[in-house]
């Protein structure tokens, strides 16, 4: 499978130079950069099938976290934004699990596709996971599923939207709410998103939309599915040093296995 039968390269020629800049300015902006019908859609469809097929491999997994994603702290009570719990559940696709000749793996691979998130990123180069769990993930939501509020720990984050939910799964999200490097951590603003105070921004990406996301410091979610279709997202994970590896507790909560 080659790259002209996985992406839209007419629409989104990403080895153009100029064209990588115009990304990376934008996504430079506003730290989400989105990019619709960017998987064709016979590749769409195969990427589906072949999530369907693989249901009996899903791992599913509901738990209860704080948004900052790291445990309590005593130092505040159980009610203070530091400390309320959110619930995230879903459905999850390893790797491994993952056909060897899937066009996500052939897209995720390709050395073309690399060299564009670097540029856009503003990565020197990016690297697979060292375990074989953690690279490339699909995501089920089914029906009530959802992700809570949180930051992300890692930098950035590309997703490929795959199949849409018939209602509800929509991403939501508020930027710059805390600084993560300067310890700034947004108690107030926090506590205004999660008891439904203060306006969000809203993205409902149809399949095929490849999403840049920067979720260090803006808060996200995904609301509860609220139909009968599942809603399939891709994750294309990858870290700028390589030989990383998933730590052992989080493989184990997000998987059930270490590998």
């Amino acid at each position: 499978m080659t790259l002209t039968n996985i992406v839209d390269l007419d629409t989104y020629p990403i080895a153009d130079p100029a064209f990588r800049a115009a990304c990376k300015a934008e996504f430079d902006k506003d730290g989400v950069f989105v990019m619709p019908d960017f998987v064709l859609p016979d590749a769409i469809t195969a990427i589906r099938d072949e999530g369907e097929a693989n249901r009996d491999k899903v791992y599913g997994n509901a738990e209860q976290h704080t948004v900052y994603l790291s445990k309590a702290d005593p130092a505040f009570a159980p009610d203070h934004p530091r400390n309320r719990l959110v619930t995230s559940s879903k459905g999850c696709l390893t790797d491994d699990r993952v056909p060897q000749a899937s066009s996500l793996r052939a897209l995720y691979d390709d050395p073309t596709f690399r060299s564009f998130l670097c540029d856009v990123l503003g990565e020197e180069a990016l690297y697979e996971y060292a375990d074989p769990l953690s690279s490339i993930n699909l995501h089920f939501h089914e029906t009530g599923q959802e992700l809570g509020w949180h930051f992300d720990n890692s930098s950035f984050s590309i997703t490929l939207m795959v199949q849409t939910p018939e209602a509800g799964g929509q991403f939501e999200y508020v930027t710059a709410v805390r600084d993560a490097d300067s310890g700034e951590m947004g108690f107030d603003q926090v506590r205004d998103i999660l008891d439904g105070k203060a306006p969000v921004k809203t993205m409902q990406a149809e399949a095929g939309t490849l999403v840049f996301f920067r979720g260090r410091n803006s808060i996200h979610r995904v609301a509860p599915n609220a139909g009968d279709r599942t809603r399939m997202l891709a994750v294309l994970a990858y870290n700028a040093e390589p030989g990383v590896s998933l730590s052992e507790s989080a493989r184990m909560t997000f998987y059930g296995r270490l590998d």
